[in-house]
C-alpha cells in the first residue's frame, strides 16, 4: 500500500447536498422513513410486525431502577434460551420480559444513526429533542459495568457472551457505536457516545490476546467497523487494537464456536472446514472466496479494510483485494446485488446468479458500498467507485419505493407474481414492497446510508478532493490553514454533464475526478488550462486557481445492451439494458404479460423519454423487439418442432430497475432474450 494515496471521507458538516436526484431521496428518508421508523420502534404501526425495541429498553431501564431500590435482595432473572419471543395471546398485556429478535436493539441504533446524518443536512430541533429523549431511555438501560444489551439484561447476565455465534451482542454493540458516533458528530452531544464507549470498554476488558481474556469474535460482524469508528472519533488506541484482534482471531483452529459448545475441544480439524456461513472457516488472510451470509461477509471485509489502512498492513489489504475481485468478477449481479441464494441469505458458488430466485438483500448491497469506500480510502481506483455507483443507483434504491413508504428485503432480477405466491422456492421473493419487517434491517440501513451519502461521494487527503460520485453539492475543503470552496452541479443519472465551480486561489488545491467505467470518452472543456494526470480511472486536475474557476466536464451517456459472462448459465443468449449507471428492466405494466416471450433486436435504436411513475420523473427507454405468440389452447401440445413458432414486432419499453413495482403487482425482468 502507498500511504500517499490514502484519503478519508469529507466531514458531512462540510457538505451540503443540493443534488436534484439524491436530495429527493434524502428528503424521503427525513420526511417519511425516519418518522415511520420511530413509530415502528414503538409498535405503533397497524398491521406491521411489532419491533418491541424501545419497550425492551424501557423494561431494562425499569429493572435497573428496581435493582437500585432492592439492593442485595435483588436476584437477576435466570437466563433461558430465546432466539425470538413471539407475541402473547393478548398483545395489550405484555409481561415484563424481552420480546423480539436477539438483535432487536439495533432498530434504535440504526434509527439514531440516520437521525444524526439527517441533522447535518437539515437541522430540526423537534427531531433532535425526540432523539435526545430516546437516548435517555437507552442509557437508563445500561448496567453499572457498561454492559448494554437488553436481551441479556432482561433475561439474565449470567450467560453474556456465551453464544457469540448466534446471539448478536457484539453486533448490537457495533450498531450502537455507529449510531452514537454519528449523533455526536452531528450535534456535539456525547451522552450516547459515552454509553457506547463504556460498553466498548467492557468488551475490551473481556476479549483480547492477553492471558485470561476470551478469544472469541462476533458471529455477525460489524463490531470491527464500529470499533474503528470509535477509535477515529475518540483517538483511543485500544478500540483499534480490539478491532484488529477480532479480525485476526477469526477462523483460527480449534474453532472458537466449537469451544463455546465444547470448552475442552483441542482437535485442530475434527470435521474439516466449517463456519463458512460466518466467514470463520479460515483465518482472514487465507480467505480467497466470498462465502456465507452476504451481509456478514461485506461487513467483515469492510472492517478488514479499515484495519489494513490504519495498521498499514499490506497482507491484510491483499486479502481484501482478493475478496473484492471474487465478489465483483464472479458473484455480483449487474444491479450491484450480492447473495445469490436465499438459503442462508448467502453467496452461492462462482457464477451462480439466478435471476428469479436471487436473494440480493438490500443490506448486502449497502455493505458492498461500505467495502467499496474503504477500499477507495486506501487506493483511489475507479473500479471501486464504479461498483459503489452501480449498487447505489440500482440494487439499493430498488429496496425503497418511490414514495419512501414501503421496502424490499430481497431484490430479484426477474419476477412472476404467480410463482411468488405458489412456488415455495420463491416465497422469499415479494412482487410488491412491504410496509416493514419484523427483522427490520433493510429500511433503516437505507435510511442511514442515504442520509450520509456525501461521505461516499467525496474523500480527501491533504491537498486533493476525490470526486467518486457526481452528486450536486456545496463543499468546503481545508488545505493547511486555507480553505477551498467547491460547488458541484450534476445532472446524473440522466445526463452526464457536470459543472464544478472552484474557489481555491493560492491553495495548491487538486481535483481528482472519476472517469466512470461506462463512459467511452469524457469531454473536458478548456483542457489545455490544467495540469492533468490520469491514473487508475481518475483525472487529476491542478492549476493556478483564480478567485473562481469553472470546470466543465461531460460523460456522454448512451444506452447499451449488456451481455453476461458465458460462465453465468442463466443469462446465455440474453441481454440487459443500461444507460449511464442505471440498469433498466421490463415491466408488465408497459409490455403486457408473459415477459419471457419477448426478445430484443441486437441492431435496435434507442429512444429516451421522460415519464412519471408514482409522481417521480424517470427516463424510460424504448427499443425494437419481438414477441413470440403464445397459444392459449392445450390442444396444440406441449412440444412442437423448432421453427413453427410465430413472432410479431413490438416496441419494448424499459424503466429504471429501481423504479419497478411502484405501479402495483406485475411481472418484471432485467435479462431478455436476444433475437437471433
Amino acid at each position: 500500500m502507498d500511504k500517499n494515496q490514502f484519503s478519508t471521507p469529507l466531514s458531512l458538516r462540510n457538505i451540503q447536498i443540493s443534488d436534484t436526484f439524491w436530495k429527493n431521496e434524502m428528503e424521503l428518508v427525513r420526511k417519511e422513513v425516519i418518522p415511520y421508523q420511530w413509530e415502528a420502534l414503538n409498535d405503533r404501526v397497524e398491521g406491521v410486525a411489532p419491533s418491541y425495541c424501545m419497550r425492551n429498553f424501557k423494561i431494562a431501564g425499569k429493572m435497573n431502577k428496581e435493582k437500585g431500590r432492592l439492593g442485595a435482595a435483588y436476584v437477576e432473572p435466570k437466563y433461558t434460551f430465546r432466539g425470538f419471543e413471539s407475541l402473547p395471546e393478548d398483545p395489550d398485556h405484555l409481561e415484563d420480559k424481552f420480546y423480539g429478535f436477539v438483535f432487536q436493539d439495533t432498530d434504535f441504533s440504526k434509527w439514531i444513526e440516520a437521525v444524526g446524518y439527517s441533522l447535518t443536512q437539515h437541522p430540526d430541533a423537534e427531531l433532535e429533542k425526540l432523539a435526545d429523549s430516546a437516548i435517555d431511555i437507552v442509557c437508563e438501560a445500561q448496567q453499572e459495568d457498561g454492559y448494554l444489551d437488553t436481551y441479556y439484561i432482561i433475561n439474565g447476565k449470567d450467560m453474556i457472551f456465551s453464544n457469540l455465534r448466534d446471539h448478536h451482542e457484539l453486533y448490537c454493540f457495533g450498531h450502537l457505536a455507529e449510531g452514537a458516533a454519528a449523533y455526536y458528530q452531528a450535534t456535539g452531544k456525547d451522552k450516547l457516545l459515552k454509553a457506547a464507549e463504556r460498553f466498548a470498554d467492557y468488551i475490551d476488558s473481556y476479549f483480547g490476546p492477553e492471558d485470561g481474556k476470551c478469544k472469541g469474535y462476533p458471529g455477525h460482524e460489524i463490531a470491527e467497523m464500529a470499533l474503528v469508528r470509535l477509535y477515529e472519533v475518540t483517538g483511543k488506541q485500544k478500540y483499534l487494537d480490539l478491532s484488529a484482534f477480532f479480525v485476526e482471531e477469526r477462523g483460527k483452529k480449534p474453532y472458537y464456536f466449537d469451544k463455546e459448545e465444547h470448552p475442552d475441544v483441542v482437535d485442530k480439524s475434527p470435521e474439516g472446514i466449517r463456519y463458512a456461513y460466518n466467514q470463520a472457516h479460515l483465518p482472514v488472510r487465507e480467505q480467497k472466496e466470498a462465502v456465507g451470509h452476504a451481509v456478514r461477509a461485506v461487513y467483515l471485509y469492510s472492517g478488514m479494510a479499515d484495519v489494513a489502512r490504519l495498521k498499514n498492513d499490506d497482507s491484510l489489504y491483499e486479502a481484501c483485494e482478493r475478496l473484492w475481485d471474487n465478489i465483483v468478477n464472479q458473484k455480483m449481479y449487474i444491479t450491484g446485488g450480492i447473495g445469490g441464494t436465499h438459503i442462508g441469505e448467502a453467496f452461492s458458488f462462482p457464477y451462480d446468479l439466478p435471476n428469479d430466485t436471487a436473494y440480493a438483500e438490500t443490506c448486502a448491497s449497502i455493505g458492498l458500498v461500505f467495502f467499496a469506500r474503504r477500499m477507495l480510502e486506501m487506493k483511489p481506483d475507479a473500479k471501486y467507485a464504479d461498483v459503489m455507483e452501480r449498487a447505489l443507483y440500482n440494487g439499493i434504491l430498488s429496496g425503497m419505493a418511490l414514495d419512501g413508504k414501503s421496502f424490499f428485503y430481497v431484490n430479484p432480477l426477474e419476477v412472476n407474481p404467480e410463482a411468488c405466491h405458489k412456488d415455495e422456492r420463491k416465497f422469499h421473493v415479494k412482487p410488491v414492497r412491504q410496509k416493514w419487517f419484523g427483522c427490520a434491517c433493510c429500511p433503516p440501513n437505507i435510511a442511514r446510508l442515504l442520509s450520509s451519502i456525501g461521505s461516499y461521494a467525496y474523500t480527501e487527503n491533504d491537498d486533493t478532493l476525490f470526486v467518486h460520485l457526481y452528486i450536486g453539492s456545496t463543499l468546503t475543503k481545508k488545505i493547511g490553514d486555507r480553505e477551498a470552496d467547491i460547488n458541484i452541479t450534476s445532472q446524473f443519472p440522466w445526463n452526464g454533464d457536470v459543472q464544478i465551480k472552484v474557489r481555491a486561489k493560492d491553495t495548491g488545491f487538486k481535483l481528482a475526478l472519476r472517469i466512470p467505467g461506462w463512459c467511452d470518452n469524457y469531454q473536458l472543456a478548456d483542457e489545455e488550462s490544467y495540469e492533468i494526470t490520469q491514473k487508475n480511472g481518475y483525472l487529476y486536475l491542478s492549476k493556478a486557481w483564480t478567485e473562481e474557476d469553472v470546470v466543465d466536464i461531460s460523460f456522454p451517456m448512451r444506452a447499451r445492451l449488456m451481455v453476461c459472462s458465458a460462465a453465468v448459465r442463466e443469462n446465455i443468449g440474453k441481454a440487459a439494458l443500461m444507460r449511464g449507471p442505471v440498469v433498466y428492466c421490463l415491466e408488465e405494466k408497459d409490455n403486457g404479460k408473459n415477459l419471457h416471450l419477448l426478445s430484443v433486436k441486437p441492431d435496435t435504436t434507442f429512444t429516451v423519454m421522460e415519464e412519471q411513475i408514482a409522481g417521480t420523473t424517470i427516463r424510460k427507454i424504448q427499443l425494437n423487439g419481438s414477441r413470440m405468440a403464445a397459444e392459449d389452447t392445450p390442444c396444440n401440445g406441449l412440444y412442437s418442432p423448432l421453427g413453427t413458432e410465430t413472432r410479431e414486432d413490438v416496441t419494448l419499453t424499459y424503466i429504471p430497475y429501481y423504479a419497478w413495482a411502484n405501479r402495483g403487482e406485475n411481472e418484471m425482468q432485467v435479462w431478455t432474450s436476444v433475437l437471433q
